[in-house]
């Protein structure tokens, strides 16, 4: 089984300098104008162009303002601090600031297109620290 991670987007080209700005991701290959395969996390992310108001799975209208949906990518990083820095400075929102949590630190943001995003730091113990010893 493989896992792949599709993000629908107004405009691909800015959504790859987002990604490629935020996460380091690279670029592995073009499908065309409206798809593209990033590349440097563990599961490839493709963003496909989706106008604003088409439907989408369910029949629901595609928007691109900030909108809450109970799937987001959690990105385990480092250095949290570093990463919102480089996050927000490629153009993400900060939503709610770095906070401490028993299994390390999050933040919680949202892309330049309205879809929501962690970037946590596990401490030592990560999410084991959740567990009832």
């Amino acid at each position: 089984m493989t896992l792949l991670i599709n993000i629908d987007v107004p405009d691909v080209d800015a959504g790859v300098r987002f990604y490629t700005a935020a996460f380091g991701l690279t670029v592995g290959r073009r499908f065309g104008t409206d798809f593209v395969e990033l590349l440097g996390w563990p599961a490839p992310l493709y963003l496909l162009t989706k106008a604003p108001g088409t439907l989408g799975a369910g029949g629901d209208p595609r928007r691109y303002d900030r909108h809450w949906t109970p799937v987001h990518p959690d990105v385990v990083v480092d250095d949290l601090d570093t990463a919102v820095a480089r996050a927000v400075g490629a153009g993400a929102v900060l939503e709610a600031p770095a906070r401490d949590a028993s299994y390390g630190r999050i933040a919680l943001l949202a892309d330049p297109f309205g879809h929501g995003f962690c970037l946590v730091q596990f401490s030592a113990r990560g999410y084991d620290a959740l567990l009832n010893d």
